[in-house]
């Protein structure tokens, strides 16, 4: 099977793309190296997992028509986006660039050179202002809280439109708070695991009363390539479309995170209470049921243990950023 990654050097990507090269697969992967956060830990990762990957943007229709043109791809896996909600309220036309306009191109080139299925990336985020938990599949989505979210769900929309249109089989993965190693610096447990080995404070938003669904990279890997390798069943409508949960389905109080967190530097934490922040949520919590008894998925990995590897590999000359 040829397999098209794109966001390679990104975090759940690059192990995404070592993982079926290890099996076996023909893969490609770009990415556009773009300095949103430090691209020292995109280069390490590409270093470290020996991947090759291309420097390109999803902006750039002549290229990626051209590359779909002369690789003749299966299959795509989209993980390429602009991510981050927060940055989202400061720079809204870098999500417009990336996360639709580049989306469309991928589509299209989808659609022009014969590829059989789409697994591209939505958020938890599209859940927005729901209240009900845990979130489901079935829930409406349409209060969004940032750009970001809307630009997730957005994808949604047209992958669903690009499957009635043209036949092509679309899965949507809605990922919950990943972590682990070589994870993004923008994320909490990179920014909490930097400040206080350096005994700095972290900021702890809502005054600690969040709960987030962490899940860790490896079995957010192997729910990916479940999903990759499982053409969606026809619907009722015949269209072969799904959209799914991805998460661990074992909801975390934040401070029990940073516990963990802290335990495993062996260093306590100075905190510093805080307001919500715009964009953000109270809870995330995925019911991962329909992935489940569809495609056969179960998160392995526990909290206390996929700390203990993120720790380890955050204090290890791995990481270029510690």
């Amino acid at each position: 099977m040829k397999v098209l990654v794109t966001g390679a050097a990104g975090f759940i990507a690059s192990k995404l793309m070592y993982t079926l090269k290890e099996r076996g697969d023909e893969v490609v992967g770009i990415d556009n190296f773009n300095d949103y956060y430090d691209v020292r830990l995109k280069e390490g990762r590409c270093k470290a997992f020996g991947l090759e990957v291309r420097k390109m943007d999803l902006a750039d229709k002549e290229a990626i028509d051209k590359l779909f043109a002369e690789e003749k791809f299966d299959k795509v896996v989209n993980l390429a986006a602009q991510a981050g909600v927060r940055y989202s309220i400061t720079n809204p036309y870098a999500y417009l660039q990336s996360n639709l306009v580049g989306f469309l191109n991928i589509l299209e080139a989808c659609r022009n050179f014969g590829v059989k299925h789409l697994v591209y990336a939505s958020s938890s985020s599209v859940y927005g202002m729901n209240a009900k938990v845990p979130y489901s599949e079935d829930d409406k989505v349409d209060n969004p809280v940032s750009l970001y979210a809307a630009t997730k769900k957005s994808n949604e929309l047209m992958a669903h439109s690009y499957c009635k249109l043209y036949g092509i089989a679309m899965t949507g993965l809605r990922y919950f708070t990943v972590y682990g190693p070589w994870g993004r610096p923008d994320m909490a447990p990179m920014l909490f695991a930097s400040a206080i080995s350096k005994g700095e404070t972290i900021k702890v938003f809502n005054h600690g009363d969040m709960i987030r669904d962490f899940t860790f990279i490896d079995d957010i890997v192997a729910g990916t390539i479940g999903c990759l390798d499982h053409l969606p069943e026809p619907d009722a409508n015949g269209l072969r479309y799904r959209v799914y949960n991805i998460g661990c389905s074992n909801p975390v109080k934040l401070m029990d995170f940073i516990s963990e967190i802290e335990q495993a530097l062996g260093v306590e934490a100075k905190k510093e209470f805080l307001p919500m922040q715009p964009g953000d949520v109270y809870q995330t919590n995925a019911d991962t049921t329909k992935l489940e008894e569809e495609i056969g998925y179960k998160p392995v990995v526990r909290l206390h243990e996929g700390i203990g590897k993120f720790i380890e590999w955050y204090k290890s000359d791995l990481n270029p950023l510690k």
